[in-house]
């Protein structure tokens, strides 16, 4: 599974001109799920992202995760990280999980997310969904398990 995660001020996701997800400082964290994923990597990488330390203590150094400073999380569905692009200009999907195995895997993440993190706002899988975020620094990593 992949996380690419953005330290952020706020970010929001809506649909069709409707907010379906905001928060406020936290994290935004778009998720791909590959063919090989499954519930245990799921819950490496949600432990991962809730305790990365990408928030800056008295010293202005990232020692605090998203725990620490009792931040929300957005979670945002998002395939186009499993496209493998290492040759020519099109993306292949071939690494990416089939819909009904993607969709599974992030709303596991989803819900063990609700039981470790206060505020767990969602994109909607399979969604056109535009996400607008005001980055933190900006701080943005790549997580993969």
């Amino acid at each position: 599974m992949i996380a690419l995660i953005q330290r952020v001020n706020h970010a929001t996701v809506e649909i069709n001109q409707k907010s379906v997800g905001n928060i406020g400082k936290g994290i935004l964290a778009l998720i791909g799920v590959q063919k090989q994923d499954d519930e245990l990597k799921a819950l490496k990488l949600f432990k991962k992202i809730i305790n990365y330390r990408i928030f800056a203590d008295d010293q202005d150094k990232m020692n605090h995760s998203l725990l620490d400073i009792n931040g929300e999380l957005l979670l945002v569905p998002q395939f186009t990280l499993a496209a493998n692009t290492q040759k020519g200009a099109r993306p292949s999907f071939s690494s990416a999980a089939l819909p009904e195995m993607g969709e599974k895997l992030f709303k596991y993440l989803v819900n063990i997310a609700g039981n470790d993190v206060p505020n767990v706002q969602t994109g909607i899988f399979g969604a056109d969904m535009q996400v607008s975020l005001l980055n933190d620094g900006p701080v943005t990593f790549w997580l993969e398990v």
